[in-house]
């Protein structure tokens, strides 16, 4: 039997590709190959693996698995979506420019500004989904534009294939963090991207129980240069981890597809109570990226920012008053999550910074899981009136 690839739809990839029953075994999962190192039939001749940080089986079968997923020939896995991030801009030199979207990962932020920007890399942040302010912020140094669609947390929609159009006229390539839509919603490659990358720790994972990060790409030299940083600089997951996220993308499709209708009825609930100021979810009509995230994605995604009337510490009481929602850092797992941007994920943004980007103090950010949704909203019902 010979990997599955893309000539099927997205459910079918999501199971079979980039993966074969064990020769030796049958096994039907593939092996959780627990090795460091491989004998080799004489001096540089093996099987194609010598070394596990440079190849590892497990985690070739997870890189094809992915790249297949996102529609991209090459795939690359890395120990966390940090270190997907930090091999990507280390393909940069003192002097390079980077335009990124200001409503960004706040350990993206950090990550550029207080460890890359001290070896000469330069950053500029923009309201990047506003494409008006994307081409004046393109210098003849900017060798990449980094996007994130929907954002994290105020979940604006940059439409990508005209943001791809304006970087690629300037000679920019584009990096697009899927992160939150996953390819099963949203696939950037074919929107013009040059590179997809993930937090495989969220929805790719989805069961909170393993971190991980990858890039796709189809640039072939691209991917032969971050290759090349991936065992340079070493920092790939282990087997295990690998195969925890091959297990996530089995069900990435089902489970998607449950996060989506919750979010959906969690949305519209929200917007129409009285204590709430305002709801930021791209599949309410009221959603000013609305339009472009139904042209670009199958769904709007199980990621909802909230914030009430009545202040920060309003807000922060709320987010500490669920019982079903945990009160915890990360998102995308089988399981709901609350909390509180400013002072957990987007702590490291300075406030002048996020007041630029309009990302509010009392902001608060759910992951809604896959629970029945009726819990969820009488959770939130009740955190409302205790807060």
């Amino acid at each position: 039997m010979t990997s599955i690839g893309g000539d099927v739809r997205f459910s079918t990839r999501a199971i079979h590709a980039g993966q074969v029953p064990d020769p030796a075994t049958g096994a039907i999962m593939v092996p959780v190959y627990l090795t460091s190192t491989y004998v080799q039939e004489a001096p540089g001749r093996h099987k194609g693996f010598d070394y596990a940080r440079t190849n590892h089986p497990t985690r070739l079968a997870l890189e094809r698995n992915l790249a297949a997923l996102e529609g991209a020939q090459y795939g690359l896995a890395f120990a966390s979506g940090m270190a997907a991030e930090t091999t990507v801009i280390a393909s940069l030199r003192a002097g390079d420019h980077v335009v990124c979207g200001r409503d960004v990962y706040g350990g993206t932020y950090r990550l550029f500004t207080k460890v890359f920007e001290r070896f000469g890399v330069e950053f500029t942040f923009i309201n990047i989904h506003r494409l008006e302010e994307l081409e004046p912020a393109i210098r003849k140094n900017t060798k990449l534009v980094w996007l994130e669609s929907p954002s994290n947390p105020l979940l604006t929609v940059t439409d990508l294939a005209e943001a791809a159009r304006i970087a690629h006229a300037r000679g920019c390539k584009v990096v697009v963090d899927n992160t939150f839509a996953t390819p099963y919603l949203q696939q950037p490659i074919a929107l013009g991207a040059d590179l997809v990358l993930h937090s495989t720790t969220k929805y790719l994972g989805g069961h909170s129980d393993v971190v991980g990060g990858a890039v796709v790409t189809n640039d072939a030299a691209f991917y032969e240069q971050l290759k090349f940083l991936q065992n340079a600089m070493g920092a790939v997951p282990g087997p295990l981890d690998c195969f925890l996220v091959m297990r996530g993308t089995k069900t990435l499709a089902v489970r998607m597809r449950q996060h989506c209708e919750n979010a959906r009825r969690i949305a519209q609930w929200l917007s129409e109570h009285k204590a709430v100021k305002q709801v930021f979810y791209p599949g309410l009509p009221s959603h000013p990226g609305h339009a472009t995230a139904k042209k670009q994605m199958r769904d709007f995604g199980g990621m909802i920012s909230v914030e009430l009337h009545g202040g920060v510490d309003r807000n922060i009481a709320f987010s500490t008053k669920t019982k079903v929602f945990a009160l915890a850092e990360s998102l995308g797992g089988v399981e709901s999550l609350i909390g509180h941007p400013v002072t957990m994920t987007h702590a490291s943004i300075p406030k002048e910074e996020r007041a630029k980007g309009g990302l509010p103090d009392a902001l608060v950010r759910l992951s809604v899981g896959i629970e029945d949704v009726e819990d969820l909203i009488e959770d939130l019902e009740r955190a409302l009136e205790a807060a």
